[in-house]
């Protein structure tokens, strides 16, 4: 800026002189002679135009060279004087301004104690909370995915006297709690699943599963340990909260016990490549425990060996036979020993089938066929046993809120039972339900029955009102 303002002033002069000697060539020496040009200095271009229209006004149309100078030298002592003042007020205000901030000893203390302190306390804040979103972070990655499920009841029985055969099962007249299922799983690394259920109760705490299961098998192969309910059929290996009555269907507790049939063991599944669904599953367990083996070796058996575990086989299959129709179909086989003698031993066979039909238009409806039947040969000294027992139901969910179903039972009974000795006879059961859904995670079920067993006189009358709700991760669904 300072030389355009030099060469600016430059040109003025050398203009001035130029117009006092008419002459094109002249010699800036002889303009000037002894008088030097100054350099002037200027903050804005506002101020250089505000001068040169000055000197273009005062100037008259012809002057000679020492008139010319003079206006120039005039002009730049103007601008020197009125920078010089502006230069003087910037220094007076920031010597005041210095003079009003300027802080007392004792303030300046003060104000440095301060800063320590909050600097101090942010230190720590910031390590209590760097510790505290490490410590979160880190019990976060071990907690495994988790659901409480609540099942409870009001029930109402025409006798005194039933023959409920579930665990879970409403038993008396009364308020029930069926059970408070805790669901846990989670993978453990790259290999390995985990899964648990404990059940707890007005008695205590239960484990009801607790097994690990491979994720990566080659040739579609999958390894499940630990203890587990047998996959046998359609309704043992499921929990409470995935039934669509109160209670169990009673060839489970007859067949197997209160609790189902599980037991501690390792179980193999093979997933075939056909060209539909085709799972072939193999598994050994103890056949030991009253509760879920009691056509086996119950509570009193003992194991000698590999002979004394319980088998189980079972192949499941699935079809898609319509766009809004599909049908799943097992076969399951079992044995092991039982506890009536040495060598004896109990044989059960069973086959379910679950058709389903869901329209694509309207998928919140289902229409729902499903049965099981069950069939089981048992020695006892002297004699072969033979009884079968089965289920068959229609669910039908009207909408997303609202589903009804009807479900039949039937058992047969022999004189030479030595598990139930009542059982005797016959016996058939009819039940309907009617279910409210608030949401995915509760539900509030009606029900009723008619329990007709042959070798009692009188029927016996059942009312169930059913609460249930899940908080937490919701425990998936089988198809």
């Amino acid at each position: 800026m300072k030389k355009l303002i030099y060469i600016s002033a430059l040109c003025l002069s050398v203009t001035a002189c130029r117009v006092s000697f008419g002459q094109e060539n002249t010699n800036l020496s002889d303009c000037f002679e002894n008088e030097s040009v100054t350099t002037v200095t200027t903050d804005s271009n506002e101020q250089m135009t505000q001068k040169s229209t000055q000197m273009s006004e005062s100037a008259p149309d012809s002057f000679n060279a020492d008139e010319s100078h003079e206006v120039i030298q005039k002009n730049t002592d103007d601008l020197k004087e009125s920078e010089q003042n502006e230069d003087d007020h910037r220094i007076s205000s920031h010597e005041r301004t210095s003079e009003d901030n300027e802080l007392s000893k004792e303030e300046e203390q003060a104000l440095l104690a301060a800063l320590a302190e909050d600097t101090a306390e942010n230190s720590e804040d910031s390590w209590l909370k760097n510790a505290g979103n490490n410590i979160v972070a880190a019990i976060q990655s071990m907690n495994p995915d988790m659901a409480i499920t609540g099942d409870f009841a009001l029930a109402w029985f025409s006798e005194s006297t039933n023959f409920q055969s579930g665990a879970h099962d409403p038993t008396s007249t009364g308020f029930q709690l069926q059970q408070l299922e805790m669901t846990l799983g989670a993978s453990v690394d790259h290999i390995f699943r985990m899964d648990a259920n404990l059940v707890f109760s007005l008695s205590g705490v239960e484990l009801e599963e607790a097994y690990v299961t491979t994720l990566g098998l080659p040739w579609s192969l999958q390894l499940r340990a630990g203890q587990f309910l047998s996959r046998f059929g359609r309704i043992n290996p499921t929990h409470p909260h995935t039934w669509d009555f109160v209670d169990q269907p009673f060839v489970i507790g007859k067949f197997f016990g209160s609790e189902g049939n599980r037991g501690l063991g390792v179980e193999l599944s093979w997933l075939t490549p056909l060209p539909w669904y085709l799972e072939i599953v193999g598994s050994a367990q103890m056949a030991t425990s009253n509760a879920s083996n009691r056509s086996y070796l119950g509570s009193n058996g003992k194991t000698d060996g590999v002979q004394d575990f319980l088998y189980t086989l079972s192949i499941k299959q699935f079809f898609q036979l319509h766009d809004s129709v599909g049908m799943y179909w097992g076969l399951s086989a079992q044995t092991g020993p039982n506890s009536t003698g040495k060598d004896n031993r109990t044989n059960i066979f069973g086959t379910d089938l679950h058709l389903k039909y869901s329209p694509q238009t309207y998928p919140e409806m289902s229409l729902v066929f499903q049965t099981e039947a069950m069939f089981r040969l048992r020695q006892i000294p002297g004699e072969l046993n033979f009884d079968g027992a089965g289920y068959a139901q229609i669910v039908w969910q009207i909408d997303r809120n609202w589903a009804t179903g009807v479900r039949g039972e039937y058992g047969s009974g022999m004189s030479t039972d030595d598990l139930d000795a009542f059982w005797t006879d016959d016996r058939w059961r009819v039940t309907l339900q009617a279910t409210w859904f608030p949401s995915h995670f509760s539900r509030l079920r009606a029900q009723a029955s008619v329990d007709m067993p042959k070798w009692q006189k009188d029927p016996i009358y059942a009312l169930f009102l059913a609460l249930e709700f899940t908080a937490g991760t919701h425990p998936a669904h089988n198809y």
